[in-house]
């Protein structure tokens, strides 16, 4: 079976990103971004793109580009800065662009797991980037095994491809192909699909990943573009125009005003409630707002059912940042920056040794002695899933000279691992699944300790934002799957537990 069309340039290196202690908080899957635009460097549109979404993912970057008729793809690992450059996008012209950032859940860190992912059909090449996870990978592998795959990859994202590749060559046009495809997955799924006759961005029945796009100039060019978030719009100048609703198919043709929106799947709306909270920035439009304004509005609630009395509200950079505003707002107690962050740390290939950060490197944070010093502190952050840095950061606030320090999460407890897209890890490795909340207070030996309410958190929402999936803080999986998966990752789990809907 045809693989990677020939032209592809090879990547210049494969190292392994080497990771760090794991931090206190969820990690992201990945960002799509994708641009279709006569006449426009649609390569470096895209390189600025993945820039904004840098966040989403930090361990490959890569982009596929379509010029008449052939597709030129560049991936590596690193962050976009370190995989592209001025002369890389030079030699990448072409009216259609497929972007990708990746932080790795299914499959490993390597640069052959990089996308996006591009396979030969009989009508022409395809580039595909996903955002998301399945959960019937192994099925869906039996099922594209035909014996002609060649896999070069262990992602579910290469599954899909294989999977739109087959219903390509079995005679189906490009939508009826796709639909097919997306027919054979379960799981969460925003995908941005490249081929000869236009774009396509897909988002899973639920909506669980964000996907979102909008025209880039005059809206009569037929100048379109697709982006997890609208930051990616904003950064090259485009015009939101509207998201990819849950189970729907979008074709965007080069020229054309209007795209072509076809519903593939009805299925309850469950946006993953994370992207809220933590994952998407804080500038990125959801439900008609920023999420700037939605995080302040929960540290506003977090500071109604738990407030106590201290001298300085804190939020640890950058995403604590906007609830402990919202937090001071309503508690009438001052917010300070009391932590500054090295906005300039991403996923290194040099890491400290273990000497070193038993020594107290401090890489990411360093408090400020003169601002916190004989200060009771309330310290507000998203979340806390393992324990260890936030630990650590408790100790170093108190060597600045905190006499107090209350630790407020603008999150529910995070009992139970994400299957969506999210590396979380087994349910042995999240704290609050295996601590009582004063178990956990004297674990990060902080002076009290308390988390946002599942119902503030949603109620903090926008009454249209409609159904989240909260599977992390109450077990409520939307979509049913694998018990292997279940048995992993819920391994604490008393006997006979089961996805629920």
């Amino acid at each position: 079976m045809r693989q990677n069309p020939e032209g592809s340039l090879k990547s210049r290196r494969s190292v392994h990103v080497l990771k760090a202690e794991r931090p206190d908080r969820m990690e992201e899957a990945c960002g799509v971004f994708a641009v279709l635009a006569g006449e426009q460097p649609v390569a470096n549109l895209a390189y600025f793109g993945l820039y904004a979404l840098q966040h989403r993912g930090q361990e490959s970057a890569g982009i596929a580009v379509f010029n008449e008729g052939k597709v030129r793809l560049h991936k590596d690992m690193g962050l976009v800065s370190q995989v592209f450059d001025q002369d890389v996008l030079a030699r990448m012209p072409g009216d259609l662009a497929i972007g990708h950032n990746r932080y790795s859940t299914t499959g490993s860190s390597r640069v052959c797991n990089a996308q996006p992912v591009v396979l030969m059909t009989r009508l022409g090449a395809f580039a595909l980037a996903h955002n998301g996870n399945l959960v019937n990978a192994r099925e869906l592998r039996e099922l594209v095994d035909d014996g002609q795959a060649e896999f070069t990859s262990t992602t579910d994202s290469e599954l899909i491809a294989f999977a739109v590749q087959q219903a390509v060559d079995r005679g189906l046009d490009w939508s009826d192909a796709i639909e097919a495809a997306l027919k054979l997955c379960r799981g969460a799924f925003s995908l941005a699909i490249g081929t000869p006759d236009g774009l396509f961005a897909v988002r899973d029945g639920h909506g669980i990943r964000p996907l979102v796009f909008g025209t880039l100039g005059d809206p009569a060019t037929g100048h379109w573009v697709v982006s997890s978030e609208t930051c990616g719009l904003e950064i090259i100048g485009a015009r939101y125009v509207d998201d990819v609703q849950p189970g729907e198919l979008v074709r965007f043709e080069l020229g054309s005003a209007e795209p072509q929106r076809r519903r593939w799947s009805e299925e309850p709306n469950r946006l993953c409630v994370f992207e809220m909270i933590y994952f998407a920035r804080p500038d990125s439009q959801f439900f008609g707002e920023s999420l700037y304004s939605y995080r302040q509005r929960i540290g506003r609630t977090l500071a109604r059912e738990s407030c106590v009395e201290a001298d300085l509200v804190i939020g640890v950079p950058d995403s604590g940042i906007p609830a402990a505003i919202g937090f001071s707002q309503e508690s009438g107690i001052p917010y300070g920056d009391g932590l500054i962050k090295n906005r300039y740390v991403g996923r290194t290939f040099i890491q400290p040794t273990q000497a070193m950060r038993e020594a107290g490197i401090r890489v990411k944070l360093n408090p400020l002695p003169d601002v916190l010093a004989g200060k009771r502190l309330i310290v507000i952050d998203d979340s806390i899933v393992r324990g260890t840095t936030s630990r650590k950061l408790v100790v170093a606030l108190r060597d600045a000279g905190a006499t107090e320090v209350h630790m407020r999460i603008s999150s529910p407890p995070v009992t139970h691992p994400c299957f969506y897209g999210i590396d979380t890890d087994t349910q042995d490795q999240l704290i609050a699944a295996q601590m009582t909340l004063e178990q956990i207070k004297d674990h990060l030996k902080v002076d009290s300790l308390a988390y946002l309410s599942k119902e503030g958190m949603l109620e903090a929402a926008k009454a249209e934002s409609g159904h989240f999936c909260s599977a992390c803080f109450d077990g409520q999986y939307p979509i049913p799957m694998d018990q292997t998966l279940l048995s992993s990752k819920l391994m604490m789990e008393p006997a006979g537990i089961a996805a629920t809907s």
